[in-house]
Formats: structure tokens, sequence, C-alpha cells
């Protein structure tokens, strides 16, 4: 596995408007798993470039749906650096399968998808997360992180410094 450290790297996500509240839980991930989370782990999945995150949040819709983008600053110790994708020499063979389908392996097939079982070895190697190439932005990166592997050194903060994302769900019914 190719490990590498992140250091105040900005980051984006477009966040679902009734979730803009709690842009750092991981919750969503964690309710019906992600590609690099299984069902229980929060998990946040950001884009390295604003282009990245919306086209990861519009998914395969002809239409964008309404959104929140929120930039991010993040420090975290050790990722798993996946973006120049499969090497045998550097990988274990179940990284070969990390951009499967996974969620017709899981929702369709009730097959557990490879790329959780990458998750759970970045974790248990004690990495924070994995950087990975978009499958929906031609040259942009993702980066998934475990907010539970979080250390006192690693930091995850929003940039919003008028203060204008929702402090709670009151603004939605």
């Amino acid at each position: 596995m190719i490990l590498t450290r992140l250091e105040e790297l900005t980051a984006y996500r477009m966040c679902v408007p009734k979730w803009a509240v709690a842009p750092k839980s991981g919750a969503g991930a964690a309710m019906h798993g992600g590609r690099a989370n299984r069902p229980g782990v929060p998990a946040i999945y950001l884009a390295l470039d604003t282009e990245t995150a919306v086209r990861e949040y519009r998914q395969a819709s002809a239409l964008l749906p309404p959104g929140t983008l929120v930039s991010y600053q993040i420090t975290v110790g050790d990722v798993a650096d996946f973006r120049n994708g499969f090497e045998a020499t550097d990988w274990n063979p179940i990284w070969d399968d990390f951009y499967c389908d996974w969620r017709e392996l899981y929702f369709n097939q009730r097959i557990e998808p490879p790329s959780w079982v990458a998750g759970d070895e970045v974790t248990a190697a004690g990495a924070k997360g994995i950087l990975f190439r978009s499958g929906l932005s031609v040259g942009g990166t993702n980066l998934v992180v475990y907010p539970g592997t979080f250390g006192a050194a690693d930091m995850l903060s929003i940039f919003d410094p008028d203060q204008s994302l929702p402090k709670n769900r009151d603004s939605w019914p």
C-alpha cells in the first residue's frame, strides 16, 4: 500500500441541503455504505476540486439537484494513495477491484464489494483515508476519510468565515 500524509489540503463536498448542518459527520455514508466504507462505518467523501465535487454529487443524473458546496481544510496522518491505480507490487490483489460497481454488488446481488475490504485494510493499517481517481470527472481526485480513525494531530475543518451554514435542522421540515 502506498501511503502519503496530507498537510493543509483543501477539499470540497456538495452536501444535501438538509445535511449541511453536519458536514463533518460521515453519518450519511454510514447509513448505506459507500465505495470505500461498509454500512456502519462513518466516512466523508471529498473531492480535490470543485468540478469533481459537483460531478460526484450529481452522479448519473442529467440535472444537478440542490446542494451546498462546502470547503474543507484537512491535515491527517497517512492515507492510502491510490491515484495511480492498481500495481501488483504495491497493492493487495483486492485493490484491483476497487472501482467495482459497489452498488450493484451490494444492493442487487447482496455481495460484499471488494472496495469495502480495501477500506477495511486501510483502517486496519492505521491510515485515515484513501485518495483515488474520480470515475465521474476526468482528471479529478476524490478523498474519503474515516473520522473515527482521527487522532489528536488530525484535523478536518470547514471554511465558513461568515457562519453561513445552518446550525440545526429547523430550516427543513
